[in-house]
């Protein structure tokens, strides 16, 4: 078993220089960091937890590592708040969720064991356990697991039973949790508490039918414009066209929830963003009602970072969700603008050809850029540029494409390198906001109708943006820099 201590000091001794990290997107204090966890408001302030092993940069025994934030851009480092350390999580604390209770701040997470069975052969049991505290210092409660493996109905998984999120409505607490069904189909199962210890088992809200996946991992369900929406993480997909790409990734299933049968009447299935680097999403409510998400911006089957590089895995900017005319949206948080500096603006520019635009430079950066209609066929925006390294999105204007590119963004990994997106619904007037933070890229198209996010660890030297186009483009550009104060951004406590 680990020591939570033990942890805390670990990471206080070991901590990562954060000039050598993005400025103000969350990352790990030293070693690997994957899910957010307990993504919630505790007492007016913005609690963010996550998968952590401070020992190396590899995946490890999980930990819940854990800061906090008064306006999700600037976050603060805090001890670890979880570590594998009981009989009922001794071989993990794996992902959940947290929620603001009269006891106080109350985390529900997946305690993970492994057990010799009567042959000798071993296996793993997944249930879902509770710890209390009060926004720094959190104790497991006295009688875990609170739901039980065998709580399941006859033939559902116990060793793929995980990721608790909580909420509260009408006076009752409920759950879904990521689970497989007896054809090892993935699917979310929904619980109810009146006090969140004793939980009693309702149903499948949604289930895979063997399409998306074979697991639903990290699983979040709530209403937004009249819709209600489950996100679900499927484990190895098969890509459909570009609209899901192979292996690990989030999707939104967008429907009604009956409230009689306790099940979601899926209307449709999006991906939520297209990228090479997104997962297990995660998502809270803000007290003036809005729905907030973050997710883990690095992919399973990708780990790309240098080898010297001691810490691994980032956070997405935190992003507002919107449910617009059929079309769930999503823009970075609207507290990113009181960071804004040295504004740089170009209208009616003439872009023939490659070529820089003085004041338009950088690695931490908000750029918002529109392609007015004309005669070309594509455009492309390349940044962390220089004569040796260059990243970069393509737009194809007959296909109606986005296509991003790393293959020279520095990396020695046989990884994916290019990923192209479909533009759903195209418009005279393309808008392109890229969000730059050092070692990635956000890309939110036409007010967030559709996003992409990926990661690469390109030199920092390489700050250059190019612009490019196959004939001219009129576009019309405004970029920020983002400047955080240096002792505030990602700082310890």
């Amino acid at each position: 078993m680990f020591d939570l201590a033990k942890a805390a000091d670990y990471q206080e001794q070991h901590r990562i220089d954060k000039r050598k990290k993005p400025l103000f997107h969350v990352t790990p204090p030293v070693g690997w960091m994957n899910d957010p966890n307990g993504f919630s408001v505790y007492q007016g302030t913005v609690h963010l937890f996550y998968q952590y092993y401070p020992y190396n940069d590899r995946w490890g025994t999980m930990h819940w590592g854990h800061c906090i934030s008064e306006d999700f851009i600037k976050w603060q480092e805090l001890p670890p708040a979880l570590a594998p350390d009981m009989e009922y999580d001794k071989d993990g604390c794996f992902s959940g969720s947290a929620i603001e209770t009269p006891e106080g701040h109350v985390l529900i997470y997946t305690g993970v064991i492994e057990e010799t069975l009567q042959d000798g052969t071993k296996t793993i049991v997944q249930q879902q356990c509770l710890a209390v505290g009060d926004g720094v210092c959190y104790h497991k409660a006295e009688q875990n697991p609170i739901i039980a493996a065998e709580q399941l109905p006859q033939g559902f998984s116990r060793e793929d039973f995980r990721d608790p999120k909580v909420w509260q409505e009408n006076g009752t607490y409920y759950l879904v949790a990521g689970n497989k069904n007896e054809q090892q189909q993935g699917q979310v199962v929904l619980f109810e508490s009146k006090d969140l210890r004793t939980w009693n088992y309702l149903s499948v809200l949604a289930d895979n039918g063997g399409i998306y996946g074979n697991m639903w991992e990290c699983p979040d369900f709530f209403s937004l414009g009249g819709k209600d929406i489950l996100l679900v993480s499927p484990q190895d997909m098969r890509a459909d066209g570009v609209e899901f790409h192979n292996g690990n990734q989030t999707a939104a299933l967008i429907g009604t929830y009956d409230n009689q049968t306790h099940q979601l009447n899926e209307e449709q299935v999006v991906s939520l963003d297209y990228g090479t680097d997104f997962y297990a999403a995660q998502t809270l409510e803000t007290d003036d009602g809005r729905r907030i998400m973050i997710a883990w911006m690095q992919s399973w089957d990708m780990d790309i970072k240098p080898t010297d590089q001691k810490w691994n895995g980032m956070m997405t900017i935190p992003r507002q969700l919107e449910y617009r005319e059929g079309v769930l949206c999503q823009s970075p948080v609207r507290e990113l603008e009181q960071y804004r500096t040295e504004e740089v603006v170009y209208k009616g520019k003439i872009i023939s050809g490659e070529c820089r635009l003085p004041g338009v430079q950088g690695r931490e950066l908000d750029l918002t850029i529109e392609l007015e209609p004309g005669d070309y066929q594509w455009f492309r925006i390349s940044f962390a540029h220089n004569e040796s390294y260059s990243t970069s999105f393509c737009y194809d204007r007959a296909a109606q494409t986005l296509t991003f590119d790393r293959t020279y963004c520095g990396m020695i990994r046989d990884a994916v390198c290019e990923r192209s997106m479909k533009i759903k619904r195209p418009q005279p007037v393309l808008k392109l906001r890229l969000i730059l933070d050092r070692f990635s890229a956000e890309l939110f198209v036409n007010d967030g109708a559709q996003a992409f996010s990926a990661t690469f660890y390109t030199p920092l030297h390489a700050e250059d943006l190019v612009f490019a186009c196959d004939q001219s483009v009129k576009v019309n550009l405004v970029k920020y820099k983002i400047a955080l104060e240096e002792g505030n951004a990602n700082e310890n406590i």
